[in-house]
């Protein structure tokens, strides 16, 4: 069976109930389970169960600021930085702040530990406290990786949160689960192992995201060769989240899929995917599995010929986004992307 119908299976499968791993994928995962906790015993939590926080309003312009929200687990928090300022959160922030010419209002629902189920909770605060957010930025699935979450059930988790947000008309843009095969405390054969199941987590996360009106952006590997290059630099004192240099990374490989999604860059109403770039257009599962081999690249759902659906399912482009810059003529007022007394 190919990548992309081990993805669309697992996508289906989450859609429809069910959601089961053969005795070799389970027995797989329990040496997985295993060699983590280890690995964390060994290494301790230095950093608790809370990040730096960072919650706040960043930068100047006029109108009411953009509202930015982030859920999942504790990649979105930031654990691992010392200052709010270094958390992905606060960083994307700021970014969006100077692309937009306007004020944005960070909040962060996050937990550390958290698996996709839990999304659900988070999902809930959120709207009980802004009834129609801009945008919201999700960033999960290495727990449900790591505590032998059956994938399908990972995936219905992640759904329902995008179809709730896309329903009070948030744009949501979320970031896969990232590839665990980068962590070098796992010793082979089972980084291998981690490899696979992230990866095939993160390309049905992309399938289920796109059908439900998002937009998704591949972290896979996205740190892996300078992790292996600089390990003391791009991860944190865990040896498991990244630094503040890898979350700074991060937050520039999701930030334009973030501007795009709110419309401040680029217009996608002109846009195509550039062959150019390695981007282009195919279904959602084949377009997810590229997304996973190309750390960065977003995929999102397009027509074709006025058609949101070819002989394969969902069509989808896949594009390599660039960080985005404001043009010299757009005119917009860029203020300093810091917070505002008593934010």
């Amino acid at each position: 069976m190919s990548r992309a119908s081990r993805a669309r299976r697992i996508a289906a499968t989450a859609a429809f109930g069910g959601g089961g791993i053969g005795a070799l994928g389970a027995a797989a995962y329990g040496l997985l389970v295993t060699e983590v906790k280890m690995a964390r015993k060994l290494i301790g939590q230095p950093f608790g169960d809370a990040g730096p926080g960072g919650e706040g309003i960043y930068g100047h312009g006029p109108d009411e600021p953009i509202q930015l929200a982030f859920l999942g687990d504790s990649t979105a928090v930031g654990l691992g930085t010392d200052h709010p300022w270094q958390t992905p959160g606060v960083v994307l922030a700021m970014g969006l702040a100077k692309i937009a010419g306007r004020r944005v209002q960070l909040r962060n629902y996050a937990v550390v530990g958290a698996q996709s189920l839990a999304l659900e909770g988070q999902t809930r605060q959120l709207l009980d406290d802004v009834a129609a957010p801009d945008v919201v930025v999700i960033m999960v699935g290495a727990n449900d990786v790591t505590h032998r979450k059956r994938p399908a059930v990972a995936v219905r988790g992640l759904d329902a949160a995008v179809r709730r947000l896309r329903e009070v008309g948030a744009q949501v843009v979320v970031g896969t689960c990232p590839d665990l095969g980068t962590i070098e405390q796992i010793p082979h054969p089972l980084r291998y192992l981690a490899r696979r199941f992230s990866r095939e987590l993160a390309a049905a996360q992309t399938i289920a995201v796109v059908e439900a009106g998002g937009r998704s952006v591949s972290l896979g590997d996205l740190l892996g060769p300078e992790f292996a290059a600089r390990p003391a630099e791009m991860f944190s004192a865990d040896k498991f989240h990244p630094s503040a240099t890898g979350y700074a990374r991060v937050a520039d490989a999701m930030l334009p899929s973030v501007a795009a999604a709110l419309g401040y860059w680029p217009d996608e109403r002109e846009e195509q995917p550039d062959v150019r770039r390695g981007e282009g257009i195919d279904d959602v599962a084949h377009a997810a599995v590229r997304a996973v081999d190309a750390a960065g690249t977003e995929v999102s759902g397009i027509e074709v010929l006025g058609a949101e659906r070819g002989p394969r399912g969902r069509w989808a482009a896949f594009r390599r986004r660039r960080t985005p810059t404001p043009p010299p003529a757009s005119g917009l007022a860029v203020g300093s992307a810091t917070p505002e007394p008593g934010a």
